[in-house]
């Protein structure tokens, strides 16, 4: 369910089963490959093409994201719990203009993703709190230290197959870029297939992901 949200909750896939997603957007294309390579652990890798010129024919650069998770707490409702996730490379939204291509695979980060269920379950709420450190950042070549926060409410007003969605999420610290948010329809029409339909903007910026479709 993370899909183009960079909030995630805590759940891990069942041991043996891979996920393929597929994102297009106005900053960036995303494709993102999970494995369940053991139980309560996922090992995902990603890729980032972006398109800062709104011309899809030139070359703006890329970037590329590994990490691992591992869900440590599930309650007995299977509606919430905490997970651990560890990696390096960043998603696009907490680095600014060229830093995303030059810097997000020196970047070295861990977050925990934290769900909660509200109100028989038609609301899902997850937090993500996290750091980060980049190596070699900028033209002074710094080593930079900040905090990352992301947060995600999703309402099922009807169903359980669709939702609509909204996140915050940005940085604090050595690294400051404008807080973004996202906007959208989540449908999930049987256990394998998840599309979502968002806006992504900066909070006083221009530099967010604009519309976005993810599969």
């Amino acid at each position: 369910q993370a899909q183009q949200f960079n909030s995630d909750n805590y759940l891990s896939k069942p041991h043996g089963v891979s996920t393929i997603i597929l994102t297009y957007g106005q900053r960036n294309t995303m494709l993102m490959t999970t494995f369940s390579l053991l139980p309560r652990w996922e090992f995902t890798f990603a890729g980032y093409l972006y398109n800062d010129d709104d011309d899809i024919t030139t070359d703006d650069g890329y970037s590329t994201s590994l990490y691992a998770k591992y869900m440590v707490y599930e309650n007995d409702s299977k509606t919430g719990g905490v997970a651990v996730k560890a990696g390096t490379g960043l998603d696009p939204g907490y680095l600014d203009g060229n830093d995303r291509v030059n810097d997000a695979f020196k970047t070295y980060w861990m977050n925990v993703p934290i769900s909660f269920a509200f109100l028989e379950n038609t609301l899902s709420w997850d937090i993500m709190p996290g750091a980060s450190v980049t190596r070699n950042y900028g033209e002074e070549n710094s080593t930079v230290w900040y905090l990352t926060y992301s947060t995600r409410l999703a309402w099922y007003p009807s169903s359980p197959k669709w939702a609509v969605v909204g996140e915050i999420y940005g940085s604090a610290g050595d690294l400051n870029v404008d807080t973004e948010f996202r906007v959208g329809l989540r449908w999930e029409p049987d256990q394998y297939t998840c599309i979502a339909v968002t806006y992504d903007e900066e909070f006083g910026g221009s530099q967010g992901g604009g519309f976005e479709i993810g599969l």
